[in-house]
């Protein structure tokens, strides 16, 4: 065990980056926090923003009392005209890299929709660079709104199968979480939680209240309201031990969720 700066320093000198005595001297120390008092909430792009008035207008009411009590960073997500893309794009021949910068293109389009509606209430929409003021933004507003796709852009890791790029909005909103030492990360979408299979085009399904990452794997439920990479990001996390879906056209389940409340699925990092 490696305990001083100095001996990290010594071994940053002369080993490998990806040396495993590196790496085990590194990873000794704590991540600093650095904002532990917020909560990263996801707006699902086809699942909420794609609904339009109906369902934006209720869950924005709802932002907007809520930030009064909570400290809200919040993530956009791509929805239908991304898929629509991702079809032109896929059927081109076009790689992951291309296809993740066009489903970047669609989630800042909601994130600025959705940063207009907040406007009024002194809520703003950022990206790239902005997001190192989110601090400011939490300290006098509570809440700021951000594009929920990772940067990746070209440099998307490859998929196993296909084109599609395996890191979207869900996977982007958890990494913001992750590194900014968050407290929460909620997923506001448009089914209850989890199912034993997709709600959506399977019968007979049962609801699942509470699972880990292991539990999901072995269930093999890849076709699940979650992008399925985010369970390997939750494994590895260390300040987001689990993730919260919950059904955003209820009203009230977001507020009852930022409470503490067990509100739709919960899955666990172990």
């Amino acid at each position: 065990m490696f305990n001083t700066t100095a001996e990290l320093e010594e071994l940053l000198m002369q080993r490998s980056l990806s040396d495993t005595q590196l790496q085990a001297a590194a990873s000794a120390s704590a991540d600093y926090r650095i904002l532990p008092d917020a909560t990263v909430i996801k707006i699902g792009g086809q699942s909420v923003i794609d609904r339009g008035r109906s369902a934006v207008y209720p869950l924005v009411d709802e932002i907007v009392a809520a930030r009064k009590a909570h400290k809200l960073l919040i993530g956009t997500g791509a929805g239908t005209r991304a898929r629509h893309l991702y079809s032109i794009a896929a059927g081109l021949n076009l790689p992951a890299g291309v296809l993740s910068q066009l489903g970047a293109s669609v989630a800042d389009q909601n994130a600025a929709m959705l940063g207009q509606l907040l406007a009024k209430h002194g809520i703003s929409a950022v990206d790239g660079a902005g997001l190192s003021a989110v601090p400011l933004y939490l300290a006098e507003v509570n809440a700021v709104v951000f594009s929920g796709m990772p940067p990746y852009g070209l440099w998307m890791p490859p998929p196993a199968n296909g084109v599609i790029p395996p890191y979207r909005t869900d996977a982007g909103c958890f990494l913001l979480a992750e590194q900014f030492g968050c407290q929460a990360m909620i997923y506001v979408k448009d089914e209850n939680g989890l199912y034993t299979g997709n709600p959506k085009t399977t019968k007979h399904v049962s609801f699942i209240p509470k699972i880990s990452v292991d539990e999901m794997k072995a269930k093999g439920l890849q076709d699940s309201i979650l992008e399925f990479p985010v369970l390997d990001l939750l494994k590895t996390a260390k300040h987001i031990p689990q993730v919260q879906i919950i059904n955003g056209l209820v009203p009230g389940n977001l507020t009852r969720a930022l409470a503490g409340e067990h509100v739709g699925t919960i899955i666990t990092a172990s």
